[in-house]
């Protein structure tokens, strides 16, 4: 997640048993995310030796295809030997052969049936659906018929992305015939994330009505928290509930996800700020109460 997961958000969401990721371009330089590779790793490393029966999760990154800095952030990538790369807004094609010759997995973000076909041609070890009700930039199709049009096609392995912060909605993704769940917004308020404080107290306030769908922040289709919208004055001289996808940008100097805020329809989960550990554990009782 944008600005949200960095070293801690990722070591802890590892040592709790889940998948950790967080996209390359969180870290302000490529070599910095050099350094931040370096130092999960490390992390990760020594918690395996004091944890021997119950080593840590695999990490991973999200590399932005239409980055300025994806060459040089994929030669990181590979010099580190990043168990997991998610590959999105761009074809994934050109990150496949290098991840897969150290060993690591490719998942590919997709937003639609026809780039979910596309992906699946380039020899990728699974498919992230992107479904309606994702934070941030987010897809616009029901997890229902996304997921049953890509099984037509593609026996791989698949991850539902989208409104997913209950164990009864992990259980529910298997139901639908996929295989693993993406949880974002829950992560937010967590103690180890990097959420400010003001991203976290809003998080807790708000609910599905405060999701605002706009292109205005970042080009393409995102899920924004409509209190930070307003904070930032894309609601100046507007009535916001009147007309919520119109945003005027004369207003405002604000910048996209430094000011403006995102979340999933999901938002209205989270009850307070916790640690990593007790939403995992809290993810993994609904689960198993719902089995």
């Amino acid at each position: 997640m944008f600005i949200v997961s960095g070293i801690e958000l990722v070591v802890a969401c590892c040592e709790a048993g889940v998948l950790g990721t967080f996209p390359t371009l969180n870290a302000r330089s490529t070599d910095e995310l050099g350094r931040w590779l370096e130092r999960i790793a490390g992390r990760l490393a020594e918690f395996d030796r004091a944890h021997p029966q119950a080593p840590a999760a695999p990490f991973g990154v999200n590399l932005i295809m239409r980055s300025e800095r994806l060459q040089a952030d994929l030669e990181q990538v590979v010099a580190h030997q990043v168990p997991v790369v998610i590959p999105s807004v761009g074809n994934p094609a050109p990150v496949v052969e290098r991840v897969h010759a150290y060993g690591g997995l490719v998942f590919a973000d997709v937003a639609t049936v026809h780039h979910a076909r596309r992906a699946a041609s380039a020899g990728l070890d699974g498919l992230i659906l992107l479904c309606a009700g994702a934070g941030g930039n987010t897809g616009w199709l029901n997890p229902f018929a996304f997921v049953a049009a890509v099984r037509e096609f593609y026996a791989g392995p698949l991850v539902v992305a989208g409104s997913i912060a209950n164990g009864r909605a992990v259980r529910a993704v298997e139901t639908l015939g996929a295989d693993y769940a993406y949880v974002g917004s829950r992560f937010i308020p967590t103690r180890e994330s990097s959420a400010s404080d003001k991203y976290r107290e809003l998080m807790l306030r708000s609910d599905a009505d405060d999701v605002i769908l706009t292109t205005a922040i970042t080009g393409i289709p995102s899920n924004m928290l409509r209190g930070s919208l307003e904070d930032a004055g894309f609601f100046a001289g507007q009535t916001p509930r009147k007309n919520p996808f119109y945003f005027d940008r004369t207003y405002t100097t604000r910048s996209a996800w430094k000011d403006v805020w995102s979340a999933g329809h999901a938002v209205g989960e989270s009850k307070a700020v916790a640690s990593v550990q007790e939403v995992v554990g809290e993810l993994l009782r609904e689960y198993r109460a719902a089995r």
